[in-house]
């Protein structure tokens, strides 16, 4: 089992930043690929960012890529998502996911998610 608690989600000003991060434990989280996912009212779950186990891969959405950085601390059991140059269509709930499988981009390669933090961009 692993268990994954996000944070970092708040009110922010187009433009501006935020940075999530998502606190895990359980289950050897080193040898886990880590995603962060998002989900807007009446939309799809929508894939935003992976990284391989040894941080030494990622990948981004294109509507995301140049704007957000995904990195992973696996001494501290923590990844992140560091977001910039925040727009108005990034307001989702933001999801963290591990996955022990094959890697992909989709949701259906993730084991475990976490509960979500509400990231809210005010144009």
């Amino acid at each position: 089992q692993v268990q994954l608690v996000e944070s970092g989600g708040g009110l922010v000003q187009a433009g501006g930043s935020l940075r999530l991060s998502c606190a895990a434990s359980g289950r050897t989280f080193s040898s886990a690929t880590m995603g962060w996912f998002r989900q807007a009212p009446g939309k799809e779950r929508e894939f935003v960012s992976s990284i391989w186990w040894s941080g030494g891969h990622t990948y981004y959405a294109d509507s995301v890529k140049g704007r957000f950085t995904i990195s992973r601390d696996n001494a501290k059991n923590t990844v992140y998502l560091q977001m910039n140059s925040l727009k108005a269509e990034d307001t989702a709930v933001y999801y963290c996911a591990a996955g022990f499988g094959t890697f992909g981009t989709t949701s259906n390669a993730y084991d475990y998610w976490g509960q979500g933090t509400q990231v809210t961009v005010s144009s």
